[in-house]
């Protein structure tokens, strides 16, 4: 370790490899909402976050554990799951009036297809404006859930993503008629 009355010690959070500063600055300059994604050992998280004066504020949420509420009856971290993660968030941010963001992947590697770019899609697919480019989204047979389907010889996995994926959209058009009833 260097030693010294020069030496500056990093950022708690960077020392940690928690938090890139330079990155998170530049996504915070551009003043739109950030669409972050994490991954954890056992659920997708996604969540629509802007920068306020005092800290971050979170705007909407959406994680994978809440599925099986929709009928989910598979996996919570598999690609298809974190699809409709995305595909919840942008519905509930659409219900609160937000329609613009920028993806914020963290520490997460960027590759092609990968669960990351699988919960974007989930959300522009909601009708959200996020810059990207279509060559990262997986392919739409990976996103049904086909190649679970095939590999485990699980046969309704696709019907009950698309079951899921309609009462999804169901919940953001009976959220809006009663926003639009009061």
């Amino acid at each position: 370790m260097a030693k010294g009355p020069t030496y500056r010690v990093p950022f708690r959070r960077r020392r940690e490899g928690k938090t890139h500063y330079h990155k998170r600055l530049r996504l915070i300059m551009s003043g739109k909402p950030r669409l972050v994604v994490r991954k954890s050992n056992k659920y997708i998280r996604v969540q629509l976050i802007s920068a306020e004066k005092y800290g971050d504020r979170t705007i909407a949420s959406a994680i994978s554990s809440e599925l099986p509420v929709f009928g989910w009856r598979y996996g919570m971290k598999n690609l298809p799951a974190a699809y409709l993660t995305g595909f919840l968030l942008g519905s509930r941010a659409a219900m609160k009036g937000y329609e613009d963001a920028i993806l914020d992947i963290g520490l997460h590697t960027p590759s092609p297809g990968s669960r990351v770019y699988a919960a974007l899609n989930g959300a522009v697919d909601a009708g959200m404006n996020i810059p990207h480019d279509e060559s990262i989204f997986p392919d739409e047979r990976r996103i049904r859930g086909e190649h679970i389907a095939e590999h485990m010889q699980i046969d309704d996995i696709v019907e009950n993503f698309e079951e899921v994926k309609r009462r999804i959209e169901e919940e953001g058009f009976l959220n809006e008629s009663q926003n639009g009833e009061r």
